[in-house]
């Protein structure tokens, strides 16, 4: 067998190879820490666990549905995003889609043809790098420093955009790897910036629903009513609904966009998940105040992890957001990869190394947080320390 040149160009799964290593950790420093994948550490509620195994039993979610997802949860997701963004969100500006890394692959399938530009703020999260090799389309790097609290200069983007042809410019804020937030005045120059250079803004917000009340809402771009010419939104309902496992997330986008999608829908999902999408169109309303509580949980935890690593020695928390923290390894400490190695053959603790969200990440390590509780962060900065 010979794969094809995409697909053998296209970096391994990440958070295996990182898991890969604690398969040599011994126990000496305590029970392994997995702080990998950014998956909630806690389950959802009893009531989202009956409706699911309910509409799992009902033979009417047994068959095809419509390509862009159930009317009823197209237009509860609406909803709540028209309340969140104060603007009108209609139904028929969603699709729903099998997961957000998905969604993000037919989003890159409708704006880029293989040897075109799609530029990707660094550090990018890996799948959208990957997702983009296996289209033949190229990454192209727009680096962010931590002086700047890895948010992207968008006059840095122009610069770029101007020396290549660019169809896309991806954002991702909250952001993985580094939690950042961008501000709403840079989102807005980015939309900008799209618009003048004939581009699409794909505005990823995987993990809007852990924004602190003064961060909401954390942009005004819906409320152009000319929004759809220059952005394409993913959102995911894994994180804020604990169900990863059932693999569903959103495009809301404006009507041409749209018109391409459906092709893109048809071929690679059929539909998406059905038992899943009638138990959320019941959660969305129904779990408001569940998801408030939380975001004040994840806060804490984000709390408690920043005040557990401050006080290491030579280490700096160069950022942390909603579910990662983006740490700098100290002087003299080996590069990420190996220090990663390191944390999780020896102490027990495995983190993703810089080098795995793009290049010029050698010094940095990305801990998920989110999904331990107090009492496994506690045990970090020890880990750490023993580096």
């Amino acid at each position: 067998m010979t794969p094809s040149a995409r697909i053998r160009g296209t970096s391994a799964p990440p958070i295996p190879a990182a898991r890969a290593w604690a398969a040599r950790y011994a126990g000496q420093a305590g029970p392994a820490l997995d702080l990998t994948q950014a998956v909630p550490g806690y389950p959802p509620p009893p009531e989202l666990l009956a409706k699911l195994g309910e509409a799992a039993a009902n033979p009417a979610c047994a068959g095809y549905g419509p390509i862009a997802g159930d009317t009823a949860l197209r237009d509860a997701l609406a909803d709540d995003m028209a309340r969140f963004y104060g603007a009108p969100i209609q139904g028929r500006d969603v699709a729903i889609t099998a997961g957000c890394n998905l969604a993000f692959a037919m989003t890159m399938a409708v704006l880029a043809a293989e040897g075109e530009g799609v530029l990707l703020p660094t550090p990018w999260y890996f799948n959208h790098e990957m997702a983009l090799t296996m289209q033949g389309v190229r990454a192209v790097p727009l680096p962010t420093r931590a002086e700047d609290g890895f948010v992207p200069n968008p006059a840095m983007a122009e610069l770029i955009m101007k020396a290549a042809t660019i169809k896309a410019v991806v954002l991702v804020s909250p952001n993985n790897p580094t939690g950042a937030v961008y501000p709403p005045e840079v989102i807005q120059a980015f939309a900008d910036l799209c618009r003048r250079r004939g581009a699409m803004l794909v505005l990823d917000e995987t993990y809007r629903d852990f924004l602190r009340p003064d961060q909401s809402p954390p942009h005004s771009l819906f409320r152009d009513p000319d929004w759809g010419d220059v952005l394409v939104h993913l959102y995911s309902f894994s994180k804020s609904y604990c169900i990863p496992g059932h693999r569903l997330g959103a495009i809301a986008s404006g009507p041409a966009f749209r018109a391409e999608l459906d092709k893109a829908l048809d071929t690679f999902q059929i539909c998406p998940p059905r038992p899943a999408q009638t138990a959320l169109t019941w959660a969305i309303p129904a779990l408001r105040e569940w998801r408030e509580g939380n975001r004040a949980l994840m806060a804490d935890r984000a709390r408690a992890f920043r005040d557990g690593v401050s006080q290491l020695p030579g280490w700096r928390l160069d950022a942390i957001g909603t579910y990662f923290a983006y740490l700098r390894l100290p002087e003299g400490a080996p590069d990420a990869v190996a220090a990663a190695e390191r944390l999780a053959a020896e102490q027990g603790l495995m983190g993703l190394p810089g080098p795995f969200f793009g290049p010029g990440q050698d010094r940095h390590i990305r801990l998920a947080f989110a999904n331990a509780g107090l009492e496994v962060l506690a045990q970090v900065p020890g880990r750490l320390a023993n580096l």
